[in-house]
């Protein structure tokens, strides 16, 4: 039995406690937020403790926490777990700096601590059969692999304020999960973007209308597209084309009945957001991460995995704001 602690009892933090607690091979022992209602709310659900943070680093029972807490706390939050010993699991991004994560992951190595990045859409049922299918070798080589990833609507401005940008706040889940479909680091990327969605985004200095092209040494390129609205739901597909054929894991509906009469064809629109979208990943990722700790084996995602993706963030904002593609030199980047 895993004892677990949780760092944030937010929207997030919320899906990460019901997880921990139903879970047969965890327990959630303690709970703490900045808001001590939220934590308290939640320690009453799941029959959980309310401790400060300092407390949680310090009981040795505690062996490992989940990091929900806002993004600028996650570096230093990943330190003081390491440093106190405790397996850590820590929603992406480590932080919105490259070169901050630096220094957190030198800390996490000096102190050999397990940490384990939270890309959840890689434990997606669909994304998952894909990329095993791919990596098969069944279909051939990657020509083209198009990722679509659209929210119902933008989120406020006061968030967007905060959340480091289109590329490394919603695009970074993209870029990760083109790099574990085809088990390759990227060479180049290209970007263009706008913001047509919401003109207060474009009065804070962000976008919210991207496409991202990224170049692969093995010839395989990949398309992004990223918006901040639909009018139809949470609009996530992949569609894979190989040598041999073509692979497509589609949105998940409402419900899977589809009417067919003389008028047409009409079906159920896709999930409204991440939260229903994306619930059985978010179980399975935290399946996995109570699996490898127990059983001392590697995590699927790594602190690599999540230094990487935030590169490709940053350098896919610099090739927008330069106009130019970027290349990657990654024994330079991530020196």
């Amino acid at each position: 039995m895993l004892k677990t602690a949780l760092i944030g009892a937010g929207r997030i933090g919320q899906v990460h406690a019901a997880n921990i607690a139903n879970n047969p091979n965890s327990e959630l022992t303690a709970i703490t937020d900045i808001f001590v209602e939220n934590a308290n709310k939640l320690a009453d659900i799941y029959r959980s403790k309310v401790l400060s943070l300092e407390e949680i680093l310090a009981d040795k029972s505690i062996e490992a926490v989940v990091i929900a807490s806002a993004t600028d706390t996650h570096s230093d939050l990943i330190e003081r777990a390491a440093q106190a010993g405790k397996a850590v699991f820590c929603e992406k991004p480590i932080d919105l700096d490259s070169e901050r994560v630096k220094r957190c992951l030198k800390v996490v190595q000096e102190t050999n601590a397990k940490l384990m990045i939270g890309f959840n859409r890689r434990f997606d049922p669909d994304f998952c059969a894909l990329q095993q299918r791919y990596q098969s070798g069944a279909l051939g080589a990657a020509e083209v692999l198009q990722i679509t990833s659209r929210d119902p609507s933008p989120p406020p401005v006061e968030y967007i304020k905060v959340s480091g940008g289109l590329f490394r706040d919603m695009s970074i889940h993209d870029l990760d999960m083109a790099r574990y479909i085809l088990q390759e680091d990227p060479v180049a990327v290209s970007a263009s973007a706008s913001c047509i969605v919401d003109a207060a985004i474009g009065e804070c200095g962000d976008v919210d209308t991207a496409l991202i092209t990224l170049e692969f040494p093995s010839g395989a390129l990949v398309s992004i597209s990223n918006s901040r609205r639909t009018t139809y739901g949470y609009d996530q597909r992949i569609e894979l084309h190989a040598e041999k054929g073509m692979l497509q894991a589609d949105n998940v509906r409402e419900s899977n009945i589809i009417e067919t009469t003389n008028d047409g064809v009409n079906s159920a629109k896709a999930e409204y957001f991440f939260l229903e979208r994306y619930m059985p990943a978010y179980g399975a990722e935290w399946n996995h991460f109570t699996q490898a700790v127990l059983n001392d084996t590697q995590f699927s995602c790594t602190a690599a995995d999540g230094a990487k993706a935030l590169v490709m963030a940053e350098l896919a904002h610099k090739a927008l704001t330069t106009g130019q593609k970027q290349v990657f030199d990654w024994e330079a980047l991530l020196k």
